[in-house]
């Protein structure tokens, strides 16, 4: 596996943008960052981002106009 394919929790990502949990949450239900849905059985459902999504996001920056 690559380290692209690697896959990194909501708050994994949130640390890296700098962001709260909660903001990563909002974007990838406003359909503005691709995730993976995994089954849960808890209060909040639990999601995955790949590293490559992460690695556009940075070079790209193109979440600043959803904020």
């Amino acid at each position: 596996m690559s380290q692209d394919d690697e896959l990194l929790t909501v708050h994994e990502l949130a640390e890296a943008l700098r962001v709260d949990d909660t903001t990563c949450r909002r974007w990838i239900k406003q359909g503005a960052l691709d995730a993976i849905s995994l089954p849960h059985v808890g209060r909040r459902q639990a999601y995955r981002i790949r590293r490559s999504t992460l690695n556009t996001l940075m070079t790209q920056g193109s979440l600043a106009a959803t904020s």
